[in-house]
Parts: structure tokens; C-alpha cells; sequence
């Protein structure tokens, strides 16, 4: 199966994105994230750009061992020697050169003819191969080059010595057909063209980057250019993550394959979001987080029965653990009975429809139900648990700032009886809980605590929520004031409550975790 060799320039185009800088150590932990992706060449910068930028670009280089780390340059003699200095100590340099070559460029940007262009690129080639023996060169705004010229250009570079020959749609111009015929006329009738690689560097302007350089691939390119998540200037480049996931999963139509280890694609995606600052779209292919999520009923119900009616990708393939059944206003019963026996419930028939009624009320009020939104509806609505203790009152106390917090909780038994404890905790929440944990004798992991405003005002109720293990045992607990503090312990006393119920009483109706009939 012929290979598709992946050319990656988030660290050098993506960067470009407006509003994202990349420092040095940056742009080595994505360099090195790349490296592990298994791209097998880095564009890590434009080093004749600025001091910074040369600097980022060695670090780079330095840092990077199994990949071929590349600098991009003008047609510039001092261009190539900022790339040289910057690629020093690379295990594989290779040098990106550039030159405008359609008639908007030659005539607005370069004021150029067409022989000076071809003269300018041909000694900056021949300048370059005397340091570099990787040499790519980018006819810039070659979709929009007269085809004929393009020939010629590329007939030129490689009698320069280039080693590759980049055919960028710099604008997003070009459609698929139109990209993938340049591929094919100039596989056909340059001479040598056989000798090198041809390179797909697409935008996204028009929305066809990756269908056009998958055009490309079919007539003839050996490698594509872009970056993680697609960033870029303006609409951005090829996905590359798209790319790869399009040749894995339809082998059988393109015949090649890249050599990315596809299941680091989702942890590359996250990092290069989170250091850019760019987040990526819900609905992003590949990548995006609904990407393998499925809200439908109709869907979600094909999904359990075999996931390949609505799933031509596995997520485990790109490194994500599981497809996610969002549970919605469309939703069917048949999803949410499944999610409730994965929280660990199983309800009768009868249960599951007074459940599955109130859980679509609940949907229409809310874009997506959580887990802990289905735990409160099963728990609070269907599940009367008994109230062990209940918290009577409780008074903290603040020391110096060295010193720890002190929290008295007072509880009321079920029997009548007043229980009084005291406990010094690393905050007034700590502190609060340890002491229930006195009165009650329960030892328990907390494994969430949050709280939220129901409303705005400076009085506004506080809403706690806490998550408990003990074991293998679960629960979640709720509690509502207008002091957050109460609201805590009164969160975690139902949660107390639930777990004692529930490890007492595991075949009740009441337990959650066993039957509800």
C-alpha cells in the first residue's frame, strides 16, 4: 500500500492563526507530541521571521530525533542562512523554500515577469542544495498559476535539486477536480517528476482542504501538508487527523495509508488546543467532541444493537475510550434504560416509564442530562431513602492563617437523639466533613464536590453536590441553602445517608444500585 507521507505545520502556518503565540517550550512539547504522532516531517518555524522564531526553531531541532525538522524560507540568501543556523544539531534538516508564481502575485506582490521568477527560484534552490540536502520548494499560489507555467516551474526546481516539489492552494481557490488535475498533468508531462515527491498544501477558505488534498493523493501527490485541528490563517489548513482517518478507513478506495500512530490523534488534538488556545468545535470531524456522540433516539438505539449502523470510525482507533449515548429531548428509551444500568440501576418496566417521563421533562429545560442529573432524578424522585441523620447546625471558626479550620456539627438520628462532634480540616469544607465523618463512624471517599447559585442575587440559594465511594458502592448526594456551607454538609449528610441505605438494603427498591421493581 503505497504511503502518504504527513507534512506538519502547526508550528509554523497554525501558528500564524490570529491570536495564537507559541513560546519556545511550546512549540518543543507539541514538536515532540508530533513526534510520537509519527509525522514524519516538522515545518517548526519561519526562522528568518525574528530572533525568537529562529531560537524556537533550533529548540525544536534539537529536541526532535525521529522526525525531519523543517525551516521555511524566502528565495533569499539571507532567508537560507537564518535556516541553516536554526536546523544546526537536526538529525534530519530539510529546508523550505518559497516563490510566488501566479500572474496576481507576479504582478502585485513580486513585479515580476515570469522569466525573473523562474531565475529567482532557480538560484535560491541552487544556493540552498550547497547546505541542505532535502530541499522542498512552494510555487506560492500555485492553484492560481497558469498550469503550463506550472509545469515549467516545476520542471525548473528539479533541475535545481529540489527534492520536493509543494503545490500549495495558498487562497482555498481551488475544487477537487481542478486541485487533482494538476496533480495528474504534472505526474504526466514534467520531465523527472518521478524523481521526487509532490506535496498537497490546501486551505480551507472554500471549506474543501481535505477534499481537495485527498484529490490529491488520488493523482499522484506522495505527501499532504497541514496541521492538528486544521488551524491556521483565515479558515485554516487540512486537518491532518482528517486526512489520516479518511485514507485508514477507506483503504480499499485510496490505496494508501499513512504511518501516524492514529491513536495518539486525540491526545495531539487536546494538547495543541490547549497551547494555542484555540478550542476545537463541537462537531469537528474526528476530533470534535461530538464527534462520536449520538443523541437521537433512533441512532442511539441502532448504536446498542450494532455500532457500525451509525459509527464508520471506532474512537478507541484515535485514542478516546468509548462512544458517548448524550442522553436529550430525543432521546429513546431504549438509551436511557442502557444508562441507567450503567449507573448502576435497574428499574421494572413500569419504574422505567414514570423514570423515562420525568427524565424527558427534565430534558426539555436542559441541552444535554449528566450523569449526576439522572443520579438525583432515580435517587430524589423514585427513591425515598431514610434520613439517618440530619444536620441540625454548624458553627466554624477561623484561626491565624497557619493554623487549620474548626468546624461543630450538630446532627439529629433518626431516633431523636442529638449528636455533637468537632474536627480541624484544611478549610471550613474539609472541616465539616471530617466531623460527620465522627458522628457517623463512615469511612468514605469523596470523589466530586461542587457548588452553584440557583439564582443571581447576593442571596441567592447555593446548590451542593457531592459524589461518595465506599468499595464498589456509589452515591450522590444534594443539599440547598442560602449559606454554601450548609448547602456542603447538607449535600454530604444525604450522600451518608444513600450510602448507608444503599449497603444495607442492596435488593430494596430503595438501594439503586440493585433492582427497582
Amino acid at each position: 500500500m503505497r504511503k502518504i507521507y504527513i507534512f506538519d505545520t502547526t508550528l509554523r502556518d497554525g501558528e500564524q492563526s490570529p491570536g495564537v503565540n507559541l513560546n519556545t517550550q511550546e512549540k518543543v512539547e507539541i514538536a515532540l507530541q508530533l513526534e510520537k504522532l509519527g509525522v514524519d516531517r516538522i515545518e517548526a518555524g519561519f526562522p528568518a521571521a525574528s530572533p525568537g522564531d529562529l531560537a524556537a526553531v533550533n529548540a525544536v531541532a534539537r529536541a526532535v530525533k525521529n522526525a525531519s525538522v523543517i525551516g521555511l524560507s524566502r528565495s533569499r540568501e539571507q532567508d537560507i542562512e537564518a535556516v541553516r543556523e536554526a536546523l544546526k544539531g537536526a538529525q534530519d534538516p530539510c529546508i523550505h523554500l518559497f516563490l510566488a508564481t501566479s500572474p496576481i502575485h507576479r504582478k502585485h506582490k513580486l513585479r515580476m515577469e515570469k522569466q525573473q521568477v523562474l531565475e529567482t527560484a532557480e538560484a535560491a534552490i541552487r544556493y540552498a542544495k550547497k547546505y541542505f540536502d532535502k530541499i522542498e520548494f512552494s510555487p506560492e499560489d500555485a492553484g492560481r498559476t497558469e498550469l503550463d507555467f506550472l509545469c515549467e516551474v516545476t520542471a525548473m526546481a528539479i533541475r535545481a535539486g529540489a527534492t520536493v516539489v509543494n503545490i500549495p492552494d495558498t487562497v482555498g481557490y481551488m475544487t477537487p477536480s481542478e486541485f487533482g488535475n494538476i496533480f495528474k498533468v504534472l505526474r504526466e508531462q514534467v520531465p523527472g517528476c518521478e524523481k521526487i515527491q509532490l506535496s498537497a498544501h490546501c486551505h480551507d477558505d472554500l471549506g474543501m482542504a481535505t477534499a481537495n488534498a485527498l484529490a490529491a493523493i488520488e493523482n499522484g501527490a506522495d505527501q499532504v501538508e497541514g496541521t492538528i485541528n486544521g488551524i491556521g490563517e483565515r479558515a485554516g489548513n487540512t486537518a491532518i487527523e482528517e486526512v489520516a482517518m479518511a485514507l485508514e478507513t477507506r483503504q480499499a478506495f485510496y490505496g494508501a495509508k499513512t504511518g501516524l500512530v492514529l491513536s495518539e490523534i486525540a491526545r495531539t488534538s487536546r494538547l495543541v488546543s490547549k497551547l494555542t488556545g484555540m478550542v476545537v468545535p463541537g462537531n469537528k470531524a474526528i476530533v470534535g467532541a461530538n464527534a462520536f456522540a449520538h443523541e437521537s433516539g433512533i441512532h442511539q438505539d441502532g448504536m446498542l444493537k450494532e455500532k457500525t449502523t451509525y459509527e464508520i470510525i471506532s474512537p478507541e482507533t484515535i485514542g478516546l475510550k468509548d462512544s458517548k449515548l448524550v442522553l436529550g429531548k430525543h432521546s429513546g428509551r431504549h438509551a436511557f434504560r442502557e444508562k441507567l444500568i450503567d449507573l448502576g440501576y435497574e428499574l421494572s418496566d413500569e419504574k422505567v416509564n414514570e423514570a423515562f417521563a420525568k427524565f424527558k421533562d427534565l430534558a426539555d429545560r436542559k441541552k444535554s442530562v449528566t450523569d449526576e442529573d439522572l443520579r438525583a432524578l432515580i435517587e430524589e424522585k423514585l427513591i425515598q431513602t431514610p434520613e439517618l441523620f440530619v444536620v441540625e447546625a454548624i458553627r466554624v471558626s477561623y484561626g491565624e492563617p497557619q493554623t487549620a479550620t474548626q468546624a461543630t456539627v450538630r446532627l439529629k438520628a433518626a431516633d431523636g437523639s442529638i449528636h455533637e462532634q468537632s474536627a480541624e480540616g484544611n478549610g471550613s469544607v474539609d472541616a465539616i466533613y471530617k466531623a460527620i465523618d465522627k458522628v457517623t463512624g463512615e469511612q468514605v471517599e469523596l470523589e466530586d464536590y461542587s457548588v452553584k447559585s440557583v439564582s443571581h442575587e447576593t442571596d441567592a440559594l447555593g446548590e451542593a453536590h457531592v459524589h461518595l465511594r465506599q468499595g464498589e458502592l456509589s452515591v450522590h448526594g444534594r443539599g440547598v441553602s442560602t449559606d454554601v456551607l450548609e448547602a456542603s454538609a447538607k449535600a454530604y449528610m444525604d450522600a451518608v445517608n444513600r450510602l448507608v441505605d444503599k449497603r444495607n438494603n442492596p435488593g430494596s427498591t430503595r438501594a439503586g444500585s440493585m433492582k427497582l421493581l
